[in-house]
């Protein structure tokens, strides 16, 4: 017994110290300011990254110089399992007890993407799928299959998605990115759809989204919106076919080679509305605010034709003559 005490103060003797060193060691580590690389200044953690991964990639980028310390420090602090994924944005200088806390705050660099006013659903795919900083978590889903990941009655995606610039931490979920731009569209057909003008040709709010769709692809001019959307309106009320060429393009998909000709008008598709009454079964593009309200609050008018006249703008008549004449000066320049 005497024996196995002196044995342990022995022990205790020489691990005492060794213990003090390395604790040390840790301390002037956890508050040592270290140079961060001009190609190290941004720190992406994927998700599912252990400590230990996290800690070779600081190396590897050189920022640390051994893995080691950090992974100690990282436990000792009860932080181990706290590092959060993302990209991370990291000074000139740091120390690295704040690089610790920074990760297990999460404190990420925002990221962001851009949804463009008239744009198709497949295009709003497009700019997701090439962003890097995006987990492609629908990548391989059918447009059906994300409505419905997405919790969306809908089956058909097109037009339901607010355009806008979207920030996020990279990293995320394009579900949740796509779940945003979804909701913001709802909750802004809804309150437009509350507030509409009265007499409106609209069975539902859905149908005015159609509308916005046509409204936004026809548009040249934001002062024309209203008018253009009153053009349209009117002509639903005489139950007169809206004659409009971007969703005959629209129905035309990859076969639209960027010329439209005579018999691609005369080609009947759902969306064909030279060859069909009423409006197209689904909007045909994401509709912007400005859209919105011209489909939900059109211009007071008579106008039933209106005829671009080659500087963006449009000229609006109320009857055929007066559209000929107009179709002769701006497009027949006669």
């Amino acid at each position: 017994m005497r024996f196995l005490w002196r044995w342990l103060k022995v022990v205790a003797l020489i691990a005492l110290p060794v213990l003090l060193s390395a604790a040390g060691w840790l301390a002037w580590f956890a508050f040592a300011t270290v140079e961060v690389p001009a190609q190290a200044r941004e720190l992406v953690i994927a998700k599912g990254r252990p400590l230990k991964g996290v800690a070779r990639d600081l190396v590897r980028n050189g920022v640390l110089r051994e893995p080691w310390s950090f992974e100690w420090m990282a436990r000792l602090m009860g932080q181990a399992n706290d590092l959060k994924a993302g990209s991370y944005e990291l000074p000139e200088r740091l120390a690295p007890l704040g690089l610790l806390r920074k990760i297990a705050r999460g404190d990420v660099t925002q990221a962001s993407v851009t949804f463009i006013e008239g744009w198709t659903f497949q295009q709003l795919r497009a700019a997701l799928d090439a962003h890097t900083g995006v987990t492609h978590d629908t990548h391989g889903l059918s447009e059906a299959e994300v409505m419905q990941r997405l919790g969306a009655p809908e089956t058909h995606a097109e037009g339901l998605f607010f355009p806008d610039t979207y920030y996020f931490a990279t990293g995320s979920s394009d579900l949740k990115i796509l779940a945003r731009s979804y909701r913001t569209m709802q909750a802004k057909l809804s309150a437009l759809w509350q507030s509409r003008a009265s007499g409106l040709p609209y069975a539902s709010a859905y149908e005015a989204l159609i509308m916005a769709s046509i409204v936004e692809k026809e548009t040249g001019r934001e002062a024309d919106r209203d008018k253009i959307a009153a053009v349209f309106v009117n002509r639903l009320k005489r139950d007169m076919r809206l004659q409009t060429d971007p969703t005959v393009i629209y129905g035309l998909g990859e076969r639209f080679d960027g010329n439209l000709r005579r018999q691609d008008l005369e080609s009947d598709t759902a969306y064909n509305t030279y060859t069909r009454g009423g409006l197209p079964p689904t909007p045909i593009a994401l509709p912007g605010q400005a859209a919105l309200e011209a489909a939900l609050k059109p211009a007071a008018s008579a106008a039933l034709y209106f005829v671009a006249r080659g500087d963006g703008s449009s000229e609006f008549s109320a009857t055929l003559e007066e559209h000929n004449r107009a179709v002769q000066k701006y497009q027949l320049k006669r």
